[in-house]
């Protein structure tokens, strides 16, 4: 039977010490933009009117069944005013 390190329990190993002075927020936001990454930001006013992202997904979701439904109805018509009927 191999025996353990005797290593105190609150010490980390080495590979994960990292110096968070040097941590750059939002290093790689400009390229996510960018590559049309699926990351949307909300705005604070916006985000306070959802409590999660399936709640934001689900208004979404409403909003585009709304929108079809409507080009639908809509989309019939050619535009032009009814000619009167004999």
């Amino acid at each position: 039977m191999k025996t353990r390190n005797q290593t105190g329990s609150d010490e980390m190993r080495p590979e994960y010490d990292f110096d968070y002075s040097t941590a750059v927020r939002g290093k790689y936001h400009r390229r996510l933009l960018k590559e049309g990454a699926n990351v949307v930001v909300l705005e604070p006013d916006v985000a306070k009117a959802f409590r999660s992202s399936a709640a934001v997904n689900e208004a979404l979701r409403f909003l585009l069944r709304m929108s079809e439904a409507t080009q639908r109805l809509t989309s019939r018509s050619s535009g032009r005013a009814p000619s009167a009927r004999r």
